[in-house]
Parts: C-alpha cells; structure tokens; sequence
C-alpha cells in the first residue's frame, strides 16, 4: 500500500508544470490547517468550556498534558483513551461514570479536528485543480465533511477514507488525495490532539449539566447501602 502512494503522489507532482509552486502551495495548506486547529483548540474549545462550566481551562488543559503528548506521538484517540480517562478522572476530577461513558463516544463521533482538516483539504484540492467553488458548494463541504468526521474511526490517517465522500458531494478529483498525503501524517497528530482534548472537554460540560442528577444517584445509593446495612444488623426475621 506504501508503494502504490508513493507512485500515485509521484504521478500527481509528475503532472504539475512547477514542482517548487506545488511545494509551496502544500506548505500554505499546511499553515492554513495549523492556524484553523490552533483557533480551534485555543479560542473556540476554552471558551465554550468556560462558558458552560465557569472552571479555569488553562488548569485543564495543563492536566491534560499526557493526553496530548500520548494523541501526538499515537495520532489515534482509540490509543490514548487509557491516558485520557486517567488524566480525566484523576488529574481533572471528572466523574467516573460520565468519563466512561463520554470518552469512548467522543473518540468515534466527535472529531472536530478531522471536521476542519477535512474542509480546508477539499477546499485546497479545488484551488489546486484550479475549480472555483461557489458558497453553497463551501457550505456542502463543510456540512459533508462533519458528517463524514463522525464516521471517522479513532485511528491513524482515517480521515482521508471519509474525505473520499466528502469530494464526491462537490465532484472534485478523488485522486487527488494522494498529493496530501505527503504532509497528512504531520497534520494528523494535531487534529488527533484536538478531538482528545473536545471529548476530555465535553466530559466537564456533561457534568456540570448533569451535576443535579448525578447528586440524587449518590443520595439514592447511600440511602440503599444503609436499608442493606441495616437489615443485616437487624439479621434474618424470626
């Protein structure tokens, strides 16, 4: 499979008149990316986790920071659920029973990251093949390319099999993919850092909303454990 990528990258580079130009144009997609992630995962996701939680996001991210390192070097969020849960549950003081239950559906349906990447990839493939795109073209491939991110497995590099439906709503070139595939498993770390740190986030947010609910299950236990408690002092009726 390594070998046919390579040749099909090489086939499309082959086909532009301007090496240095198709070089240059990757280097701008890639900084494009960077920057929108980089919004993203610094304004965006810290202000909508303080607007819901009013709890210090600099504090957590800084506890999340195994998590990141862990989604960097793994660039696959099934991988890093382990360190997730424990920087979740134990360095952010996050409920179990909402982290179990969060964290395994955020790695499959909330890939904001790979949403993103794969929005700015259409768009760059369009330009690229010299297509201009109208908005409500821009609209379909924004709305596609959520779509397609919540189909997205937690694993390295899946973003570019959704990415194939994403190009066919706005019938661009599904071959060109391969010519992002040079620079994909960089941007893949920081998009896999980004939706750990939405589901860790979304964690939070679930508690707090479910902070009156979570209060009577605690109540209601208790309550049973001292029943239980003491019809074992009181032992067996005569």
């Amino acid at each position: 499979k390594a070998v046919v990528s390579t040749q099909s990258t090489g086939g499309q580079f082959a086909g532009v008149e301007n090496f240095g130009e198709m070089v240059s144009q990757l280097g701008l997609y890639t900084v494009t990316v960077l920057v929108g992630i980089a919004i993203h995962f610094f304004v965006v996701l810290p202000a909508i986790f303080f607007a819901f939680t009013r709890r210090n996001p600099i504090k957590y991210y800084y506890n999340m920071l195994p998590a990141l390192a862990t989604a960097f070097g793994t660039a696959s969020s099934s991988a890093t659920m382990p360190v997730t849960f424990k920087c979740v549950e134990e360095s952010n003081k996050i409920d179990r029973r909402i982290s179990r239950f969060v964290i395994p559906v955020g790695a499959t349906i909330n890939m904001d990251g790979t949403a993103l990447y794969e929005a700015v990839a259409c768009l760059f493939i369009a330009q690229v093949e010299g297509i201009s795109m109208n908005f409500g073209e821009v609209v379909v491939t924004a709305l596609t390319a959520t779509l397609a991110a919540i189909g997205a497995a937690g694993i390295p590099s899946a973003g570019l099999v959704t990415m194939v439906m994403v190009l066919n709503a706005v019938n661009l070139p599904v071959d060109m993919i391969s010519v992002i595939l040079t620079v994909d498993w960089f941007l893949d770390r920081f998009r896999t850092m980004t939706n750990v740190m939405g589901d860790a986030l979304g964690c939070a947010i679930v508690q707090r909303m479910c902070s009156e609910e979570l209060e009577e299950m605690d109540r209601n236990k208790v309550v049973v454990e001292g029943e239980k408690k003491g019809d074992i002092e009181m032992g067996p009726p005569l």
